[in-house]
């Protein structure tokens, strides 16, 4: 199983992106049962969790990003989603996707910069 985020680049601050998360090679039994989530990795920093999103679509997000972040899945698809609206400087990290309690192997990630 390979994990394939995209969707990532340049935008000005209260721009949006949305972020997309495939895992190829996953079987719809490995990938559905599974709860999701978002990280994101700053220069220096640890990488964190900013979303997560379970195997019955309930959603949980960090302080820094509610109400501005949404994360969704489709099963079938094998994919997972992040919406980012408002996006302000402190936003900008790598961000990567991967299941909470199994991880996989990372992905490469996308890079997401907002200017000021």
């Amino acid at each position: 199983v390979r994990l394939v985020e995209s969707g990532g680049g340049s935008v000005p601050t209260g721009g949006s992106l949305r972020l997309t998360c495939a895992a190829s090679g996953s079987i719809f039994s490995v990938f559905a049962p599974q709860d999701w989530g978002w990280y994101r990795q700053a220069p220096g920093n640890q990488r964190e969790l900013v979303a997560q999103i379970s195997s019955t679509k309930t959603t949980n997000y960090a302080a820094s990003v509610k109400d501005r972040f949404t994360i969704s899945r489709d099963n079938s698809r094998k994919i997972v989603w992040l919406q980012m609206n408002s996006l302000k400087p402190e936003d900008t990290a790598v961000y990567y996707c991967n299941s909470l309690k199994e991880p996989l192997d990372w992905g490469q990630g996308t890079q997401v910069t907002v200017s000021s």
